[in-house]
């Protein structure tokens, strides 16, 4: 069986070539083209190039040529259905089954698809051509709204008494014709209503340029109406996974390395129709992880500018706390505030391109900066409100994906936060001597911690917990059977400990029959020795200790399961075993 080509094309849209080639092949920039030594011959001088632009590699010397299909297929002797799994998984895409619901699935999208191109055709239509409409023609026009805007948009209006429904009904099937969310049931009435009747509507395309959903504006004073609507989620559409005016910003990837996200279509059909044509919008809802990623697949640099007002500022925090979470080494976020009252459609139709350009350069504002402060300018400075400060700071730096950045980004929080407590500071240099190891020393424990690993630190600490607290655990033994270890000389000394602790019988360190090299090695180099000595007689924060380092100890072991089962996809590309690391990755977050 064939694989649809809308699958494929979206796992064509969603790699660049580079991306999939930078695998196996160093790449380097030049120009438009990235060049590189052919995967395919033994050479000295790069004679291999990939055009993301035009969507394939070229290598000169053996005259190779391909798509990231043909990539995958010639350098891993994959079959073209291996290599099709192998790249939706690199997409962050479902595997395609062929299961026979796949099949309905895919006839229920060819009418879905042309059932929304027809009715976007349709009023598309009406609104260039229809003499009543002339209202709705001002109204764009007093909004800035050129007639090329609207072709290029393909914007249009639904009259208030339009039935399109009437149109399509013996054409397609009632189900499919519901499952669009075009139109909902009037049950007084018994008739089927457009739900954008009465509204401009900008069509919502999917990433490969297909109208999956609309975006309805209501131009009419009044109160009973929302302003603004968007089509409900369907089987193929989710607001949270889609952007509009993604399909046509992508393709400007090769050589814009940021995108703008707004908040409105009206601010994205405004900033392209000054040449600002590298823009997003958000669909209605808070930003979410997936935009996010989906972003962060073309662009590096994510610049987030939504209204100037109240309600603006408060979806830029909660698009903050949500986006930092997938902050990565190679990727920015940033935000951009305008005044009062101002939105970027009204910006830079005051202000001009240039202005808008030069202010961003000035005024963009980086994510970990605009967290911290908004919290600290909510902050009294007193001894309370700054532990809530800091408490807060490092739960959101806590839930950031990557280790490298999560690591400084917690940094800057305490730097920070450091810096409002000079006298703290200024007090520990007064009275505490600092104790300043020789050279060889320092030298020595350098060379001797650098061989130890993080997951080893983890465990000492565990260890030290329990050898310095056997009494208090010998009472509550339970606490410990179900933690795991992994390297072996810790496992030594924890099965030696829980094997005396189970004897029920109080024993000294001494009574262990332990090597002494391996007990010097936890109390020299576990991380937790300076916060033990002051909570040493409070058993609840003893227990919340160890909790703590349970979790860092489970994380560790899923972590692992992953690795073992990603590795294990590599070879298989098993469906279950995809199903697993999802399932994995799942708890890993909830974790």
């Amino acid at each position: 069986m064939k694989y649809p080509k809308e699958y494929l094309d979206e796992i064509k849209t969603r790699l660049k070539v580079s991306t999939v080639v930078s695998k196996t092949v160093n790449l380097k920039k030049r120009g438009k083209e990235f060049v590189g030594l052919s995967p395919f011959k033994t050479e000295k001088t790069p004679s291999f190039t990939v055009n993301d632009e035009k969507g394939f590699y070229h290598c000169f010397s053996t005259t190779e040529h391909g798509n990231i299909f043909d990539f995958i297929m010639k350098t891993q002797n994959f079959k073209f259905g291996e290599a099709v799994k192998y790249l939706a998984n690199l997409a962050g895409m479902q595997p395609y089954t062929f299961s026979k619901k796949d099949e309905e699935r895919e006839k229920q999208w060819n009418e879905y698809s042309e059932i929304f191109k027809m009715y976007v055709e349709f009023y598309h239509n009406e609104l260039l051509k229809n003499q009543d409409l002339n209202f709705a023609r001002e109204y764009l026009k007093n909004r800035k709204l050129s007639k090329d805007d609207v072709l290029n948009f393909k914007i249009g209006f639904v009259p208030f008494h339009s039935n399109f429904y009437e149109k399509i009904k013996s054409k397609f099937n009632e189900k499919n014709i519901l499952d669009t969310g075009l139109f909902y049931f009037d049950g007084k009435k018994k008739i089927y209503v457009e739900r954008f009747r009465d509204r401009i509507i900008f069509p919502i395309n999917s990433i490969t340029g297909q109208p999956i959903a609309l975006g309805g504006r209501t131009i009419k004073e009044n109160n009973y109406l929302a302003k603004y609507i968007n089509s409900p989620e369907t089987p193929f559409f989710k607001k949270g996974s889609n952007l509009y005016n993604l399909d046509y910003a992508r393709k400007l990837s090769n050589k814009i390395e940021y995108v703008y996200l707004v908040e409105g279509y009206m601010d994205v059909v405004g900033l392209r129709s000054k040449g600002i044509e590298n823009v997003v919008a958000n669909l209605g809802t808070s930003l979410t992880d997936r935009q996010v990623t989906v972003l962060n697949q073309f662009f590096d640099d994510i610049i987030i500018c939504f209204d100037g007002d109240e309600s603006g500022y408060k979806a830029a925090l909660r698009a903050a706390e949500n986006s930092i979470k997938e902050l990565k080494p190679e990727k920015q976020i940033s935000f951009l505030f305008l005044s009062d009252d101002e939105d970027p459609d009204s910006f830079v139709n005051k202000n001009g391109k240039e202005y808008f350009l030069k202010f961003v350069k000035d005024n963009k504002i980086p994510i970990h900066s605009f967290i911290f402060d908004h919290y600290l300018k909510n902050t009294e400075r007193n001894p309370s409100s700054m532990a809530t400060l800091e408490k807060k700071l490092k739960s959101i730096a806590a839930t950031i994906k990557d280790e490298f950045i999560k690591k400084y980004i917690l940094e800057f929080f305490l730097e920070k936060i450091s810096s409002f407590t000079p006298n703290i500071n200024e007090n520990k240099r007064k009275f505490i001597p600092k104790k300043i190891k020789s050279l060889k020393s320092t030298q020595k424990y350098f060379n001797e911690t650098r061989s130890i690993s993080q997951i080893e630190i983890k465990e000492f600490s565990f260890l030290y917990l329990i050898l310095n607290n056997i009494e208090i655990f010998q009472d509550n033994i339970s606490l410990l059977e179900k933690i795991r270890l992994f390297t072996n000389e810790n496992i030594i000394v924890y099965e030696a400990v829980l094997s005396k602790l189970k004897q029920k019988e109080r024993f000294a360190l001494s009574d262990l029959d332990i090597d002494n090299q391996l007990l010097d090695k936890i109390f020299k180099f576990a991380s937790i020795k300076h916060i033990l000595k002051n909570i040493k007689n409070d058993q609840e924060k003893l227990f919340e200790l160890l909790q703590e380092l349970s979790k860092d100890l489970k994380h560790y072991e899923l972590e692992l399961r992953i690795e073992e089962l990603e590795s294990k996809f590599s070879k298989d590309l098993s469906e279950s075993t995809f199903n697993e690391i999802k399932e994995l990755k799942k708890r890993q977050n909830i974790n």
